[in-house]
């Protein structure tokens, strides 16, 4: 239980008793990142169907706030970090250490900017389309199947730098992996088929990162929960079209 409170702190602006916890159980408490992300998504969900007693709109606005204040645009940072190195990479490639300058340069650019935006309009829309197909349950469910993707690129990307990422190597054990496998085919089976589609997701955003950055990072794992976040959104409301 420890290792999902010093999660949640990481992870979100949600209040938690005050522990203290060492590198190594700083680490571990990756294993609870999908976890984290049931209870975000549970809050979102639960947001935006308050906000839909209203109308669609309010409710897609009220989940979309509370997921951006919840989380502390803290994956939103990532995305706009990430974005700027890609649009910067064709230039950077011959030059690791230029690529890993602009990772770590707290202004955000035209890239970034771009991303973010794109991000958040994204959200808002497809919040709208399943708060009017009261598809709450998906809501919760993309944001904890999201989570299971930091688990899988530390164990199976390179480190682009010795930064928050890299503390994390070595903590995901196989076990972890396979029971949060087993949990995210209950949640396909309960709420939507489209959330087993999740794996093909984890491994494109990992061949983007190795093929355009050559590893990950703190910020490739907060972007691409971004985007795990939206694709999955996406494909659970085409399920719901097609089904």
């Amino acid at each position: 239980m420890k290792g999902l409170i010093i999660a949640i702190q990481f992870l979100t602006r949600l209040p938690t008793p005050r522990v203290d916890a060492t590198g190594a159980q700083f680490a571990a408490s990756m294993r609870w990142f999908p976890a984290v992300g049931l209870i975000v998504g549970a809050i979102v969900a639960g947001g935006g169907w308050a906000g839909a007693r209203i109308d669609p709109w309010t409710g897609a606005l009220a989940a979309l706030l509370l997921w951006v204040g919840i989380t502390g645009a803290l994956h939103l940072d990532g995305l706009g970090d990430v974005a700027d190195a890609g649009g910067a990479a064709h230039k950077l490639k011959a030059d690791p250490e230029r690529l890993r300058a602009v990772l770590a340069d707290p202004h955000v650019g035209s890239f970034g900017v771009t991303a973010i935006a794109l991000q958040i309009a994204a959200k808002l829309v497809l919040l709208h389309a399943l708060i009017a197909a009261q598809a709450y349950a998906v809501i919760a469910l993309c944001a904890f199947a999201a989570r299971i993707g930091p688990l899988f690129w530390s164990r199976w990307l390179p480190d682009l730098h010795a930064g928050l990422g890299a503390r994390f190597r070595g903590a995901v054990r196989p076990v972890d992996l396979g029971l949060w496998g087993l949990a995210l085919a209950g949640a396909a089976a309960f709420a939507s088929p489209s959330l087993v589609l999740l794996p093909l997701i984890l491994l494109g955003w990992s061949r983007w990162l190795r093929r355009t950055l050559g590893g990950i990072s703190g910020d490739g794992h907060g972007a691409g929960i971004e985007i795990c976040e939206s694709l999955l959104l996406l494909f659970a409301l085409l399920w719901i079209h097609i089904a």
